[in-house]
């Protein structure tokens, strides 16, 4: 099974359980990302990946030019602890770390997410990478990932769905970045990138290894 039909899977339980005004609210801001031309904006090949240094889940400061300088680096933005697609994409993505770390490349992981939900993703999905926390999501902005959740949906997610951001990002930006993927070379230019308004879709890794092969 391919890690999109485990998702498309996930959608159908998760949107089973929603009452059709919630179903058209997360709908809804979907669509509206997509006509805003969020996907547009996204850092792209052949660009320069936005310089960073952020704390990992032990507080430790990771910076970009860090990792480049043990090779080709996968970069993954996701949403947080709480979202079901993101922990299904994270596990996924464990699988293939001794191929990428056996092609020279190291991975990351970016969420706004506090550095004690870091830990918690990394503890419960068993990952042996670091989570790197972006504070008011200022990297996924340069990245051009970053948007803002407007009233209805913060209202859903806050008093029915449970998932308070204001809690795990220790702020009131209510602000989220577009999951994305991005294969950086070790001389800073990006060969590989991908992102997708819909957050239940997700780039299947298999075709990472060939290409951080190539960027080595």
């Amino acid at each position: 099974m391919s890690l999109q039909d485990e998702l498309d899977q996930l959608r159908e339980r998760v949107e089973g359980n929603l009452p059709p005004p919630s179903l058209k609210v997360v709908r809804e801001a979907i669509a509206a990302l997509k006509r805003a031309g969020i996907e547009a904006g996204v850092v792209k090949v052949g660009e320069t990946a936005p310089a960073f240094a952020l704390p990992n889940q032990d507080g430790r400061s990771r910076a970009l030019d860090e990792a480049l300088r043990r090779g080709p680096l996968v970069l993954t933005f996701y949403r947080g602890v709480w979202c079901s697609y993101c922990n299904a994409d994270l596990k996924n993505l464990q699988r293939y770390v001794p191929q990428l770390e056996a092609a020279g490349a190291s991975l990351l992981a970016i969420s706004p997410e506090l550095p004690e939900f870091s830990m918690k993703m990394i503890r419960t999905r068993k990952l042996t990478f670091d989570i790197l926390s972006d504070a008011h999501s200022h990297v996924a902005a340069a990245y051009g990932l970053r948007w803002k959740l407007g009233e209805e949906l913060k209202l859903l997610y806050r008093d029915h769905l449970n998932v308070n951001l204001t809690r795990y990002h220790g702020n009131d930006d209510w602000t989220l970045p577009m999951p994305a993927r991005f294969v950086v070379r070790p001389d800073g230019v990006v060969a590989y990138a991908e992102a997708d308004a819909d957050y239940r879709r997700r780039p299947d890794p298999d075709q990472l290894l060939e290409i951080v092969r190539a960027a080595c």
